[in-house]
């Protein structure tokens, strides 16, 4: 969604001297990032305080990941996963994580792994949990016209100045991060081989970012490069 920058107006001793066009304050920006499931490896997330200062970058991902570092992430890539919501819960409904669950299906498939297979017969299954919070609220009601007078008297007469804003924009939709986290368990031993975590800021309501191609989108940097570095963290450019 284009917004338009608000005009300013000053008209000064009665007459109209001239437009301005103000800069934008940009509202500070944080995403809140907990450590969610935490790490089956005895480390913690990074911390996201670099996405803190550099402030919202709508429609970038920042993706972390884990892999296990005993020699069983060999496993990965190889034989049939499915993806399943997280036992401890996956955050949206069963609905709401359907095109989640489809994008990293596919991903998973490309990935070498067989997908036509039931959670009961697959060799790995792929917990995903989806969370989404609001980090910049939406803007409140404004005012179309605002501004003051001011009357002065010198020895050369009096005037009076009216400074005027004009204001004919809409206010802006929130800013909401959604959260997509995967963990890969081999279903022999129990064991977690691999997990991570991508988020992405986007405006509500944006008819670009509807809830597939969000899904796609992070589906996509999530496993992009699979199964990356153990710890490692980057900003997708995609």
């Amino acid at each position: 969604m284009i917004s338009r920058r608000p005009a300013s107006v000053a008209l000064v001793a009665l007459m109209i001297a001239g437009l301005a066009a103000p800069a934008l304050a940009r509202p500070g920006f944080g995403m809140g990032m907990g450590t969610g499931w935490g790490d089956p490896y005895g480390r913690s997330w990074p911390s996201d305080q670099r996405l803190r200062s550099s402030g919202p970058a709508e429609g970038k991902v920042e993706v972390t990941r884990f892999v296990a570092e005993d020699g069983s992430a060999e496993l990965l890539g190889k034989g049939s996963a499915v993806s399943i919501p997280a036992p401890a819960g996956s955050g949206f409904s069963e609905s709401e994580l359907r095109p989640y669950a489809a994008a990293v299906d596919d991903r998973l498939a490309g990935l070498g792994y067989q997908t036509a297979t039931t959670a009961a017969a697959a060799g790995q299954v792929v917990e995903l949990r989806v969370t989404r919070d609001v980090v910049v609220p939406e803007e409140g009601p404004k005012k179309p016209v605002s501004g003051e007078m001011e009357v002065g008297v010198s020895n050369r007469g009096s005037m009076m100045g009216l400074g005027l804003n004009i204001d004919l924009s809409k206010p802006k939709r929130a800013l909401v991060s959604t959260r997509l986290e995967a963990r890969i368990k081999d279903v022999g031993t129990g064991k977690t081989l691999w997990e991570g975590r991508a988020d992405m800021v986007t405006r509500e309501g944006s008819d670009k970012w509807g809830e597939g191609a969000v899904a796609a989108k992070l589906a996509s940097a999530l496993f992009d490069k699979f199964p990356g570095k153990p710890g490692e963290t980057h900003l997708s450019q995609r």
